[in-house]
């Protein structure tokens, strides 16, 4: 596994060493002892979620407060997504920034999201499998967000306006300046 930090302190992209031959490939997804020596702190991943979602649906900026917080592994199993972080933490350089990046079944690429981080993502592919882990459990009160076209993220999700779908709880989030964080 290829670890490579990016502009965001603490936030990954993994790529896996593939294995592949003319009966098709192996790749080690996850192993806790390369993990950890990768990113340079110790992670203990407690709960695994999947979602599906068509083409268009942006899940916007999600994350769970104080101590509630979570780190989150994520990958596609399979179709397109561009996913995103966002430093949400107020003593970083890099408060408000975000970083983006196209997981695929293709590519299996993952990215690693620390905690104080937001993360959504938008699908561009016809349907999508996301996987992802995390460290802590989720917990419904310590739940923030922030909405997907916040003027200040500057975040393209790669999906013209007409196509975009989003909820009905995510399209009411505030923006970063009024968000709880």
């Amino acid at each position: 596994m290829i670890f490579k930090e990016t502009k965001l302190k603490g936030c990954f992209v993994l790529e896996p060493n593939m294995f592949e031959d003319d009966r098709g490939y192996f790749f080690e997804s996850f192993n806790a002892q390369r993990f950890n020596t990768g990113i340079g702190e110790t992670i203990n991943f407690i709960q695994d979620n999947q979602s599906f979602s068509k083409y268009g649906v942006i899940r916007a900026i999600h994350y769970q407060l104080g101590e509630y917080a979570q780190a989150k592994l994520v990958r596609v199993l399979s179709g397109k997504v561009l996913d995103v972080a966002v430093d949400l933490r107020e003593n970083s350089i890099t408060f408000g920034q975000h970083f983006a990046v196209e997981l695929s079944g293709e590519n299996k690429k993952q990215l690693f999201i620390p905690r104080g981080f937001g993360h959504g993502f938008s699908v561009l592919s016809d349907t999508a499998e996301f996987f992802y882990k995390c460290d802590n459990y989720y917990k419904k009160d310590s739940e923030g967000g922030i909405i997907y076209n916040d003027s200040s993220l500057k975040i393209d999700w790669k999906i013209p306006v007409d196509d975009i779908k989003v909820s009905e709880k995510d399209v009411v989030l505030p923006n970063l300046n009024n968000a709880r964080i």
